[in-house]
């Protein structure tokens, strides 16, 4: 196996100049950078990168751990967490915790084992006190966990309350809402209250409101929460859910009792994926700045490393996308 010394020699260079390429350091002419680099690559040379982390101080790697990648919302995220890192200089490690605690807590261990810059947590199970003794750059999606911490979320609360307001516009007053798990402490939450509150002022109360379990994006509940809403209240004519998953769901099932939408019932979701646009008819949901939020959620890992003023809260605004269902 090729070392770096094998790379020195037969490029001509000292092992200074070597280390000073790979580590992008000092000023080294183009037509050296490009000897060495294809001498490595002529001598299939690895750079121990465990080695230069340590020397450096800094891995060059950024935790992300969230509830799980499969799900289209966070699938995206991940997406654009790790473009955007890639143009820093950054690699992603991924974990999936699916809102286990004990996973969780494996993986933040993991991640401080291996000596990441900084950890963006979309997965939040863990007691606030376990996040504060990380003592490692931290950014959190939809829960705030500490005034030193900073956060990044949507406005939830305007996005709920727009939800209420074409609803209202629509002519509907049998109004039904599916959400995620209320107990959670989670700015997600949020969309609840802008909802209820936008429709309380005029006068009107949901006829229903259903939460998932504690796992709120484990998929196998939502049609089973759509079906029961259907039995229990015929009469709904309108339906706010917090995420488009739960949207498609309820599109489906509606579809399949012989019901139309939007004739019958408004559907209403949250988030934006891609696939609210595929489906038919399209979904109308409240858009999150997914590739926003991720390009900001690694600005605030970089500012942290680099010592440089963050704001602590960052929500970002949403806007309303009309399709078909409304």
């Amino acid at each position: 196996m090729a070392t770096i010394h094998d790379v020195a020699l037969r490029a001509g260079v000292s092992v200074t100049t070597v280390s000073r390429v790979l580590n992008n350091r000092g000023y080294i002419s183009q037509k050296t950078r490009d000897k060495v680099y294809q001498t490595m690559s002529e001598l299939n040379y690895r750079p121990n990168e465990i080695a230069r982390s340590l020397l450096r101080k800094q891995s060059n790697v950024i935790g992300l751990i969230i509830p799980d990648v499969s799900h289209p919302f966070f699938g995206e995220m991940a997406n654009y967490i790790e473009y955007h890192a890639y143009q820093h200089g950054f690699k992603i490690m991924l974990c999936n915790s699916h809102m286990e605690p004990s996973k969780e807590r494996e993986y933040v261990e993991m991640l401080k084992g291996n000596r990441v810059d900084g950890i963006i947590m979309g997965s939040h199970t863990l007691e606030v006190d376990e996040y504060m003794n990380l003592h490692s750059p931290i950014v959190t999606f939809d829960r705030q966990i500490g005034t030193d911490i900073p956060f990044i979320s949507s406005d939830n609360y305007q996005g709920g309350v727009m939800a209420a307001e074409l609803l209202l516009a629509k002519g509907r007053r049998k109004v039904a809402h599916i959400c995620g798990n209320l107990g959670l402490q989670m700015l997600s939450n949020r969309r609840t209250a802008g909802f209820v509150d936008k429709l309380e002022a005029h006068g009107i109360r949901p006829i229903a409101t259903h939460e998932t379990n504690l796992n709120v994006f484990s998929q196998e509940q939502y049609t089973e929460l759509v079906e029961q809403l259907l039995v229990e209240h015929p009469e709904v004519d309108g339906l706010f859910v917090t995420s488009d998953l739960i949207a498609i769901h309820a599109l489906k099932q509606i579809i399949a009792r012989g019901r139309k939408v939007p004739e019958d019932i408004s559907i209403i979701g949250y988030d934006d994926i891609r696939a609210a646009s595929y489906v038919l008819p399209g979904i109308t949901t409240i858009r999150q700045p997914v590739e926003r939020m991720a390009e900001l959620a690694v600005e605030l890992i970089r500012r942290q490393i680099a010592e440089e003023e963050i704001t602590m809260e960052n929500i970002l605004p949403v806007t309303l996308v009309e399709r078909e269902t409304t």
